[in-house]
């Protein structure tokens, strides 16, 4: 037995076959796709608060998922137990955003594709999704989104005012809730803007009989 059979393993004949090469090329594009679905992400971002750690989650999640499937395509034992370890993992944060789904199938569909050497593919597929993405986002209008008004008035008569101003004033209106008592009313409409002006939440305001009058910018599911 010579000094070399003693370090001779089937682990490192398994290192010196794989292409470091290859890993290089899939990690460096991981990285360039991922701060391009981040960058995606923070430019179509209409949500409430925004949320950086999530978007630095979804570049690594690229990166993680392209060296993982660079192990399992190198050897179909490795992948039979990476299946298994991985059916242990449990995610528990919460998605608030729908949109959100999408950027995390996003990432890990490039850690995939990449991992399998599909490279065109992540490149041009991913530049669609961008341009599709970044087109639909700009699409909406200040004029298009939804807004909630939440005024407290002494009666009836204040409230068919509120009405008969907000008939001059926005666009469209939906009445979405009512609370009355004995001196008091609270309702709340879904409204559109006819421009991005909204001086006519003064003009409620200043109505007699009218306590406050509240505009809210809402992100909910609607029908339009």
């Amino acid at each position: 037995m010579t000094f070399q059979d003693i370090f001779k393993s089937s682990f490192l004949e398994k290192t010196t076959s794989f292409s470091v090469l290859d890993m290089l090329i899939a990690l460096a594009l991981a990285l360039l796709i991922g701060l391009f679905i981040f960058v995606v992400y923070k430019k179509t971002f209409r949500g409430v608060l925004y949320s950086s750690g999530f978007g630095v989650s979804l570049v690594a999640m690229s990166l993680i998922t392209t060296f993982i499937i660079l192990a399992v395509t190198s050897n179909v034992v490795l992948s039979l137990g990476m299946v298994g370890a991985l059916s242990i993992v449990r995610f528990r944060a919460a998605i608030k955003e729908p949109l959100d789904i999408a950027y995390l199938f996003w990432s890990i569909s490039v850690g995939i594709v990449l991992g399998a050497g599909l490279i065109p593919l992540a490149l041009f597929g991913s530049a669609l999704i961008g341009v599709v993405l970044i087109f639909f986002s700009n699409r909406r209008s200040p004029e298009r989104q939804p807004y909630l008004l939440v005024v407290n008035c002494n009666n009836t008569e204040s409230e068919k005012a509120v009405l008969n101003e907000l008939d001059t004033s926005v666009g469209k209106y939906l009445l979405k809730s009512k609370t009355v008592s004995a001196n008091h009313v609270e309702f709340t409409l879904e409204l559109r803007l006819k421009d991005s002006s909204t001086n006519f939440v003064s003009g409620i305001a200043s109505l007699p009989g009218v306590e406050s009058a509240v505009l809210v910018s809402y992100n909910g599911e609607y029908q339009s």
